[in-house]
C-alpha cells in the first residue's frame, strides 16, 4: 500500500570527491535527429508564432524551451529573428507605397494616424532562450521570463495548460506525426462493437490528428465517437478537453464512454479520467514493437494515494510546498490550506521550492506531511525515496476528515481549483478538532486559561496505523498571564510586547510577540544549525569585547565553475 516507512531522514551529505562532479548524463546532441530548415519552420510553427508577435506589438519575447528540445533552441532564435525582421520592412514598405499616390494634406493625415504604428514598427524585436525552467517544463515560466523584463512568453513543447498569472502566453505544441493507419487497426481490435461509444483523445502534441482520426472511424461505420478538441481548461470534465455534449448536464453521462487515448498520459490526467469514464484503453507511440492498446488500471494508485492520506491523519505539523509562482490562484489555494490546517488543531510552515526532490524536504524532519501546491500535472508526486508522505490540496481535504466522515469514492482531481470551486459550492463546516486549534474569546480570565487546561487534561491518542502515541503540539498560542505579571512603566501603562524572541528561561517556552511558539522553541533547543551566521553570533555571545573588522572586498574567481585550475601544484576542481 504505502510501501516501507523510514524511521529516520536519509543521509544528505555529499562524498567530498563528490562536490564539483555534475551527476547528469551528458547528452549527445550529434546522435539528435536534426531537421531541415522546412521541417524546423512546420514543427515550431515559425509563421504563426511571428505573426501572432506582430499582431501583439510586443519587444521582448521569451523562448522557453524543454530540455530534449534545447538543440534546435538557437536555430529557431535565428528562425524567428529573420521572420520578424522581414515582416517589419515589408510592413513599412507597404505604409510607404500606400502614401506615395495621395496628396499632401492626405499624406500627412495619415503620417499623424500611423505614427504610433510606425514608431513600434521600427524597434527590432528581442529575444531571450530560457534554457533552465524554474519548475516544470510543462508550466510557463514567468519567473525567468520576469528577469529578462519579457513581454510575452512562447512556450513549446507539451503543455499543461494552467492559466498564467501575468504575462500572455503563446503555445507552439510542436506536433508530432503518427502512424495513423496503425492507430485505426488498433482501434478496430480494441472496439469490435461500432456502436460502442468512445472518447479519441490524445496528448496534447498528437492532438491534431484526431479530427483525421475521427472523419476515418466514421467511414468505416463507428457512429458514437466522440473527438476532443483542445480549450485551456484544467478544470474541465476531460482535463484541457471538451466533453460530450450530453455530459454538460450531468458527468454522469461520461460513465456510458470508453476513453481511448494516444500516448502515454501523465498520471495525474489518468487517475483524474479513471473514476469518469468507463474504462481507459492507452495506445504507445514510444514503443518499437507493434504497438496494442493496453487497459489502464488505477486501482493500485488509488489505494496507495489513499493509505498515504490516511497516515497523515495524525501528523501535527504540516509543511506546505509551493511549486508554482506562475499559475493563476495560487495564493487563493495558499489561504485555503492553510486556513484548513489551523481550523484542524495543526500547524505549518510553508516553504518555496524551485523543482522538489527528496533532500530539499528531508530537511525538516519535524514535518510531518507535505502539501504541494502547483499546477494540475506536477503536483502528483510518488516516489519512495521521500521520508514524509507528499499529497495534494485535494487530498489534504481529505486527510483532515475524521475517520467516521471520509468516504473514498475513487474520484480524484489534481487542479486546485477545482478544488476552490467545490469549497465555494459547499457551507462552512466545522469538522472534529476545529476548537483544538481555534482559540475562542472569553475562555477563562486570561482567554486561555480553559484551553491550556484542556490540553494538559487531555488522555494520550494512540494512532493505530502507526503504532505511536499521537502528538498534540498545538500553534501558537497567547501566553497564560498567571506565570508572566505584566510590566508596567513609570507612568502606569503597560510595556509594548517585543517582537523579537525572548530569552528562553527554565521551563519557559520561546516567544515571538508575546506569544509561546512550539517552532520557535524547537529552532532554540533542538536545532544544530540555525541560519547562516549564527556560528558568529555565538562568538559574539561567548565574547562580547571581540571586535570584528569587515574584510577587504577582493575579485573572485571567473570563468567556467568546473575544471578549472588553482595554485601553483595544477590542482583542478
Amino acid at each position: 500500500m504505502a510501501g516501507p516507512v523510514l524511521e529516520t531522514a536519509p543521509v544528505l551529505s555529499t562524498p567530498e570527491t563528490h562536490v564539483f562532479e555534475d551527476p547528469t548524463p551528458p547528452v549527445d546532441v550529434s546522435s539528435l535527429p536534426r531537421l531541415s530548415d522546412e521541417q524546423l519552420a512546420l514543427t515550431y510553427e515559425i509563421e504563426r508564432t511571428v505573426r501572432e508577435i506582430r499582431e501583439g506589438r510586443w519587444n521582448r519575447i521569451a523562448l522557453q524551451f524543454p530540455d530534449q528540445m534545447l538543440v534546435d533552441a538557437p536555430r529557431v532564435y535565428e528562425a524567428l529573428g529573420r521572420g520578424l525582421k522581414s515582416t517589419r520592412k515589408a510592413r513599412n514598405k507597404v505604409s510607404k507605397e500606400g502614401q506615395s499616390g495621395t496628396t499632401a494634406e492626405e499624406q500627412v493625415a495619415a503620417k499623424l494616424e500611423d505614427a504610433t504604428i510606425n514608431e513600434e514598427d521600427s524597434t527590432e524585436e528581442s529575444l531571450f532562450i530560457l534554457a533552465d525552467t524554474s519548475y516544470g517544463a510543462c508550466c510557463v515560466d514567468e519567473v525567468a521570463a520576469e528577469h529578462v523584463d519579457a513581454d510575452v512568453v512562447v512556450h513549446y513543447g507539451r503543455s499543461c495548460l494552467s492559466p498564467p498569472s501575468r504575462l500572455p502566453v503563446i503555445y507552439v505544441f510542436t506536433e508530432r506525426p503518427l502512424d495513423l493507419e496503425s492507430v485505426i487497426s488498433t482501434f478496430k481490435q480494441t472496439y469490435s462493437d461500432k456502436a460502442q461509444k468512445v472518447i479519441l483523445m490524445a496528448d496534447i502534441p498528437y492532438s491534431h490528428h484526431i479530427p483525421t482520426f475521427h472523419a476515418r472511424l466514421n467511414d468505416d461505420g463507428y457512429t458514437n465517437t466522440y473527438a476532443t478538441e483542445i480549450v485551456h481548461n484544467p478544470s474541465s470534465l476531460l482535463p484541457n478537453r471538451t466533453s460530450p455534449p450530453e455530459a454538460s448536464d450531468s458527468k454522469e453521462a461520461l460513465r456510458d464512454y470508453r476513453l481511448f487515448h494516444i500516448s502515454d498520459p501523465p498520471r495525474s490526467l489518468l487517475l483524474t479520467l479513471s473514476s469518469r469514464v468507463a474504462s481507459i484503453h492507452i495506445y504507445p507511440t514510444d514503443s518499437s514493437s507493434p504497438p496494442t492498446a493496453t487497459l489502464a488500471s488505477t486501482a493500485m494508485t488509488l489505494s496507495r494515494r489513499y493509505a498515504l492520506l490516511t497516515s497523515l491523519t495524525a501528523a501535527s505539523v504540516f509543511g506546505i510546498l509551493i511549486n508554482t509562482l506562475s499559475v493563476k490562484n495560487y495564493m487563493h489555494i495558499l489561504s485555503h490550506v492553510q486556513h484548513q490546517i489551523t481550523a484542524a488543531g495543526k500547524k505549518y510552515y510553508t516553504f518555496v521550492v524551485g523543482k522538489v526532490n527528496p533532500a530539499k524536504v528531508a530537511n525538516f524532519s519535524e514535518v510531518g506531511g507535505w502539501v504541494v501546491i502547483g499546477c494540475w500535472e506536477s503536483s502528483l508526486i510518488e516516489s519512495k525515496e521521500f521520508w514524509k508522505p507528499i499529497i495534494t490540496p485535494f487530498e489534504l481535504d481529505l486527510a483532515l476528515q475524521g475517520d467516521e466522515e471520509r468516504v473514498w469514492t475513487g474520484e480524484w482531481t489534481g487542479d486546485f481549483q477545482a478544488v476552490l470551486e467545490e469549497k465555494d459550492k459547499k457551507p462552512t463546516k466545522i469538522t472534529k478538532g476545529t476548537h483544538k486549534g481555534e482559540l475562542q474569546e472569553g475562555h477563562g480570565a486570561n482567554g486561555t486559561g480553559d484551553y491550556d487546561s484542556e490540553e494538559e487534561s487531555a488522555p494520550p491518542e494512540f494512532d493505530l496505523r502507526t503504532g505511536r502515541y499521537v502528538s498534540h503540539s498545538r500553534p501558537m498560542r497567547p501566553a497564560t498571564t498567571s506565570h508572566q505579571p505584566t510590566v508596567r512603566l513609570e507612568n502606569g501603562k503597560p510595556a509594548q510586547s517585543s517582537t523579537a524572541l525572548t530569552k528562553r528561561a527554565n521551563g519557559d517556552l520561546a516567544q515571538v510577540g508575546g506569544v509561546m511558539s512550539p517552532g520557535a522553541e524547537f529552532l532554540r533547543s533542538q536545532r544544530t544549525w540555525q541560519g547562516l551566521g549564527s556560528d558568529y553570533r555565538t562568538e559574539e555571545d561567548e565574547n562580547p569585547n571581540v571586535v570584528r573588522n569587515a574584510a577587504k572586498m577582493e575579485e573572485g574567481r571567473s570563468g567556467i565553475a568546473r575544471g578549472y585550475v588553482v595554485g601553483e601544484e595544477g590542482t583542478v576542481h
